[in-house]
């Protein structure tokens, strides 16, 4: 007997109910994003291996799935190689590609390699799978999409201010009521380090800093005092322990503890500009909130840096987030070319709208409704109807074997088709409404105006 197949772990099948929830979300994203002038873009499922690898760190580079060469991969390798099995030597020899890590590093390619046809300032999206050998946990994956928006060339903060009404017009027309947008700056973070005397320990002090609302006040003193932070720094940095009030009171008090570091106080001025317009401007449902501990992504980020939480009743991690870059595709040799962006996190936006029940019951409706199938000399007729149905934008099938009537019912129900058309007779239909019961004689014209 044949072994039941199975899929890798880490890879998802999605059934016809989750693509469709699925697609409703991005429908949205993707109305909103064209709706604010972001262009579309596509990149290949997987890249030159050299214009991956070497971009995400030691550990990102683990992460990359390698892809060997076709045909005899092992004939370019010397044998003495294969007999001292060097793997990074030996890698390099058999896979000249790999499944892209994530959508950032091949959009810079994509702007390096295409600048001369690209009108900047930049503006595009981007909603496509990316694969990262990880150890699979809930809610870590594989294989998984991203859904961004990046912005490049140009250095105003006006597209910051931009950003935030995206995120916030995407979840307010999700129904998403609460969800909060986190915002910080990395001068801020490299000021607060200057002014206690700790910028060689910058990553570990920001790093602890971004576990206080998991380990609490003592255990990040903890943590900062093993990675070499002195006690007289901790007693500096004590005002952030107990950083409350409002945006406006939080910038107040950076600016006083920021007063002699000229990189804090830029960030702090950043800051201001980007919370008093999109404070001015208004949002329809989130939240804007200064979060000074917010330190994602600190070797990447030189500017504003953005984390979306869902709402307080759902127990989930961030939604979003992204930042301002400067330098983002000098990695492959266009300097200054300075970009800002956000990622959607679709996974868990799924898993809150789930929980709060935000889907539509709609979104699962493939077909609108089923012709019953009585026999040959019915079929064509019902064919052609449901023709004219299509024409019209109508989702309508017809049952393709003249079954019993009980059971091409229990098809459309199991199916959640909410009408079949029970009956054709001189040109009328019998529609019947399979929640309700109700049962309506309709001409093709009414049966079209009742299915629109």
């Amino acid at each position: 007997m044949a072994s039941k197949p199975s899929i890798p772990k880490g890879t998802r099948d999605f059934s016809p109910v989750e693509v469709a929830k699925r697609n409703y979300i991005i429908s949205i994203m993707r109305n909103h994003f064209e709706k604010f002038g972001y262009q579309p873009i596509e990149t290949p499922s997987f890249e030159n291996s050299d214009t991956l690898m070497g971009k995400y760190g030691e550990e990102g580079d683990r992460l990359i799935f390698k892809i060997l060469n076709s045909g005899d991969y092992l004939d370019k390798v010397p044998s003495e190689q294969l007999q001292t099995i060097n793997y990074k030597q030996l890698t390099g020899k058999i896979s000249e590609k790999a499944l892209r890590y994530d959508l950032t590093v091949p959009f810079a390619r994509y702007v390096v390699q295409h600048q001369s046809e690209i009108e900047f300032p930049f503006k595009r999206y981007q909603i496509q799978p990316v694969w990262r050998a990880d150890r699979p946990q809930k809610g870590r994956f594989r294989e998984f999409y991203q859904c961004d928006a990046d912005v490049v060339g140009s250095k105003s903060l006006w597209q910051e201010v931009e950003l935030v009404q995206l995120y916030d017009s995407v979840f307010a027309e999700l129904g998403l009521n609460g969800v909060t947008i986190k915002i910080n700056n990395r001068k801020i973070l490299s000021g607060i380090a200057e002014v206690i005397g700790a910028s060689d320990k910058l990553i570990d002090f920001t790093v602890a800093l971004d576990k206080l609302d998991k380990i609490g006040e003592d255990g990040v003193k903890k943590e900062m005092l093993e990675k070499g932070i002195s006690e007289i720094a901790l007693i500096k940095v004590q005002p952030l322990f107990n950083f409350t009030g409002t945006i406006q009171e939080k910038l107040e008090k950076l600016s006083t503890l920021l007063s002699s570091s000229e990189e804090g106080k830029t960030g702090v001025e950043e800051l201001r500009f980007i919370c008093e317009n999109v404070t001015k401007l208004g949002l329809q449902k989130s939240i804007l909130d200064l979060d000074v501990t917010l330190a994602r992504g600190l070797n990447y980020y030189t500017g504003a840096i953005f984390e979306v939480t869902a709402p307080k009743e759902v127990a989930i991690g961030s939604i979003g987030g992204g930042g301002r870059y400067d330098d983002l595709t000098g990695i492959f040799g266009l300097t200054a070319m300075s970009g800002v962006g956000i990622s959607f996190g679709l996974d868990r936006i799924y898993l809150v709208l789930e929980e709060l029940n935000l889907f539509p019951k709609t979104v699962t409706i493939a077909t609108k409704v089923m012709f019953l199938n009585f026999d040959e000399s019915h079929a064509f007729e019902a064919m052609k109807a449901i023709t004219t149905l299509r024409d019209n934008n109508i989702k309508a099938e017809f049952y393709p074997d003249a079954a019993k009537i009980d059971k091409q019912f229990k098809h459309a129900e199991r199916r959640g088709i909410p009408f079949v058309v029970k009956e054709i007779e001189d040109s009328n239909f019998t529609l019947k409404n399979i929640q309700s019961g109700e049962q309506l004689q309709l001409n093709l014209e009414d049966l079209i105006k009742k299915l629109t």
